[in-house]
């Protein structure tokens, strides 16, 4: 990879089961997801051409449809999850990936993990 772009989602909310207490298991919280995925965009730049780019309206639709279904008990489980679907299947070399469950922690705006998952080229 030559450049050092990034093709960034942010704000990605999705309803999902998740949390470790009995009440959680009953109900689906939201979850939000910011991420920065390593991508050349140099060839989409010339070509104009979304065969060339990262489809980021794909990798948002195939990251609801994951987590809807999903039923983790930890945010890092999910987190984990979500960066080896980027990764593996948009061919991603590089995700920092931040998991949000808002409200999670009485008297918090918001608790999160942020990991980044591959390499940099």
């Amino acid at each position: 990879m030559g450049a050092k772009d990034l093709v960034l989602i942010e704000g990605l909310e999705i309803r999902t089961v998740i949390g470790i207490y009995d009440w959680e298991r009953e109900i689906r919280q939201t979850v939000r997801l910011d991420l920065e995925m390593a991508w050349d965009i140099s060839r989409a730049a010339v070509s104009d051409d979304i065969e060339d780019a990262l489809d980021y309206k794909s990798v948002s639709k195939r990251l609801i449809s994951f987590v809807e279904a999903s039923s983790f008990g930890l945010i890092e489980r999910l987190a984990e999850q979500c960066a080896q679907i980027i990764i593996e299947e948009f061919g991603v070399p590089w995700v920092r990936l931040k998991m949000s469950k808002p409200g999670a922690v009485r008297g918090t705006e918001n608790v999160a993990v942020l990991i980044e998952r591959g390499e940099i080229g």
